[in-house]
């Protein structure tokens, strides 16, 4: 479609004031919130003068101008939103890692209080069933007896909901091992034990009863981030909860104040874990994969937290 040099004349001069406060606006090195607002307006208008000028035929000259002028625009809208999740991603594979590390004191009595039940939950249900018994009521260990005594499948549709319910349950678990230390850790130790205790004993009875490779097949590819996810939380709650107790002859706000770096990137740590956890039982863990490539896709799992652990953000430890 061909126009005419009227047309192209009238459409350029009604565009120039949009095009020159975008140019105005681009060439500032810093943008205030309404100018921001301001940019992202215009940056509409001049994408829909592009369409426009290539469906009436301008001319190459005004489409190459415009798709410069709003790819600049673009990039400088949304570049800040690329930095940000750059940021983010630093602080995960970064100083996540470092922070566990330094943290190790809490990291390892968390990991006691957590793991040491758990093996005590499954020798005991292994060896005696009043074991079992005694930690949890009879109609609840049916239940899950029955969910594992055939192997879990689940249709592909169910796949996000059940992500869902999994981030639901299993960052409850680890918010309540991080948030209870405000009760100078007690509440942080209890849970710790708790749920260690808990699910040893479930693992166990199922075991014993004759389904562990079904439960194997299940949890082996997301226990790596949902069992240490629910550590790294225990150790923020023992942080916490040692902050509170031994200020250093600050005030106790002053104490958490101190703080608080450590317990952001633990709890940091023991969110993205859970999330992924919640991602691999959503998605793979009830899947038809078959069993050995299960395995050493679990096995491949703790290699990941291993490596991220040990080796993120290696030369720049303090």
């Amino acid at each position: 479609m061909k126009t005419t040099f009227h047309e192209r004349d009238a459409f350029v001069t009604s565009g120039q004031p949009r095009w020159r406060s975008l140019e105005r606006l681009l060439r500032a090195p810093a943008l205030t919130p309404s100018q921001v607002s301001e940019l992202a307006g215009l940056y509409r208008s001049v994408c829909s003068d592009l369409s426009r000028s290539e469906a009436l035929g301008l001319g190459d000259d005004v489409v190459h101008y415009l798709d410069g002028l709003a790819s600049r625009a673009h990039n400088r809208l949304y570049a800040p939103t690329l930095k940000v999740r750059a940021r983010w991603l630093g602080v995960v594979f970064r100083d996540v890692p470092r922070r566990i590390r330094s943290s190790w004191r809490f990291m390892l009595a968390a990991a006691l209080l957590f793991y040491g039940p758990y093996v005590v939950g499954i020798v005991g249900a292994l060896l005696d069933p009043g074991f079992a018994l005694a930690v949890l009521p009879e109609s609840q260990l049916a239940t899950m007896e029955s969910m594992y005594s055939d192997e879990v499948l689940r249709g592909a549709g169910d796949d996000m909901q059940m992500a869902g319910f999994y981030v639901y349950n299993n960052i409850g678990i680890a918010f309540r091992c991080f948030a209870t230390g405000f009760f100078a850790g007690l509440g942080s130790i209890f849970y710790l034990v708790y749920n260690g205790l808990v699910l040893g004993t479930v693992t166990g009875w199922i075991t014993a009863a004759g389904h562990g490779r079904n439960l194997l097949d299940f949890t082996s590819g997301h226990s790596a981030w949902e069992l240490n996810g629910i550590v790294v939380g225990g150790a923020a709650g023992l942080r916490l909860g040692w902050a509170l107790v031994v200020t250093e002859g600050r005030t106790r706000v002053g104490s958490l104040q101190a703080a608080a770096p450590e317990l952001f990137e633990l709890v940091l740590g023991a969110t993205v874990m859970i999330a992924i956890a919640a991602a691999i039982e959503g998605f793979w863990s009830a899947s038809p994969v078959p069993f050995p490539i299960k395995l050493v896709f679990g096995a491949t799992q703790m290699l990941m937290v291993a490596l991220w652990w040990t080796l993120g953000g290696r030369g720049g430890d303090a």
